[in-house]
């Protein structure tokens, strides 16, 4: 299949599931407070559920992509982030958006493992990391798209969420479209004996420790940096938007992870994304009250987080090489494990001790998880 045929499609999809769907409650997140009369622990909770159902669904969709192929997971994606858009677009208490932020925090579990597999069925092995580094890009595109909507509808939150359904529905059809029916080559996916088996693989202990912990790291800047900001400084509505804006406009730099991996190696990628992911909080913590310090931290954060989910993406295929849905749903499951006790955690601590220090407490962490990187070079 032609590289742009696939790689468009799925970027779009990503775009849509977890820039809009996932992400974006962070952003609108200030509005539904006021609306629904949430406290930071509530929202905290609230949040978590994104990552919780993302945590059941991976593990749904990398044993069915396994056995079926991937455009069935890919579809129930595109569906899943339309109907829990929907629900948020109308809820009117706080069960009505936990069930909408279930099927859209769901939705993105279920789309990653099958885009990996359709790129290692249809992509030419040699672009592959290539195009898997681009297809996860589309995060930064979605995360940029809720801040420019967020720029023209603010405060109208349930507006918001009504046109980023519309737009989840035409990229389903597009999808619908594009991924084949038959599954030509498909016979690489068929599951067998010790397939989706992590035990005694080599680089796999290393590999959940990294992405757990690195998972926690990021859970405080997803959930509550536009509403630290927002306390901290005197910020317009323009100025809270376009730093959700930086996050995704810088995001997209992280699609040439798949450039630097191939230059400088994978451990030197996953150390300087980790420094980075981590200094980004810090800075954070210690600069909120001044916009451009902020909109730096926002930079960073967003290139170094699109940057290693990347590397994790790289790193995963190489050590389940038997597998490519198994190589991006083990890293991507314990990201998402470390987010739901991050983001349970940061309400909890922000509530207790403030933003400043939670957020630095949190950028310490992204720093330790340095250590946790591949001690060697693994080739294909």
């Amino acid at each position: 299949m032609k590289f742009s045929k696939l790689v468009l499609p799925g970027v779009t999809m990503i775009a849509v599931t977890y820039g809009l769907a996932r992400f974006s409650f962070g952003l609108l997140l200030p509005e539904i407070n006021r609306t629904l009369e949430m406290s930071e622990l509530v929202s905290g909770l609230i949040s978590s559920l994104f990552y919780l159902a993302y945590c059941f669904t991976i593990i749904l969709s990398t044993v069915i992509t396994t056995k079926e192929g991937p455009r069935r997971m890919i579809l129930s994606a595109g569906l899943s982030a339309f109907i829990g858009l929907l629900f948020m677009c109308i809820a009117t208490n706080v069960w009505v958006l936990g069930l909408g932020v279930l099927l859209a925090g769901g939705s993105t579990g279920l789309v990653s493992p099958p885009y990996g597999a359709a790129i290692a069925l249809w992509i030419k092995e040699g672009e592959q990391g290539r195009a898997n580094t681009w297809v996860n890009s589309g995060t930064s595109f979605g995360i940029a798209l809720s801040g420019l909507g967020a720029i023209l509808l603010t405060p109208h939150w349930r507006l918001t969420y009504l046109i980023y359904a519309i737009v989840a529905c035409l990229m389903l059809v597009w999808n619908f479209q594009v991924i084949p029916k038959k599954e030509t080559g498909s016979s690489k996916l068929m599951l067998k004996k010790g397939d989706l088996a992590i035990r005694g693989v080599k680089g796999a202990v290393p590999l959940s420790l990294a992405s757990l912990l690195l998972g926690a790291s990021t859970a405080a800047f997803w959930t509550f940096s536009r509403s630290f900001i927002e306390v901290a400084g005197d910020y317009s509505d323009l100025q809270l938007s376009g730093f959700w804006v930086t996050i995704g406009m810088f995001g997209v730099l992280g699609g040439f992870s798949g450039s630097l991996i191939e230059r400088r190696g994978l451990s030197f990628s996953y150390k300087l994304g980790s420094l980075a992911i981590g200094s980004a909080s810090i800075i954070l913590a210690v600069t909120s009250e001044n916009w451009l310090l902020s909109y730096l931290s926002a930079g960073i954060f967003g290139c170094s987080y699109i940057f290693l989910t990347g590397v994790l993406i790289v790193w995963g295929i190489r050590v389940f090489i038997k597998n490519a849905s198994l190589g991006i749903g083990v890293p991507f499951l314990l990201l998402a494990v470390g987010q739901v006790l991050g983001s349970i955690l940061a309400g909890l601590f922000i509530g207790t001790w403030g933003y400043a220090i939670s957020f630095m407490l949190y950028g310490m962490v992204g720093i330790a998880a340095a250590l946790m990187g591949p001690n060697e070079e693994s080739k294909r």
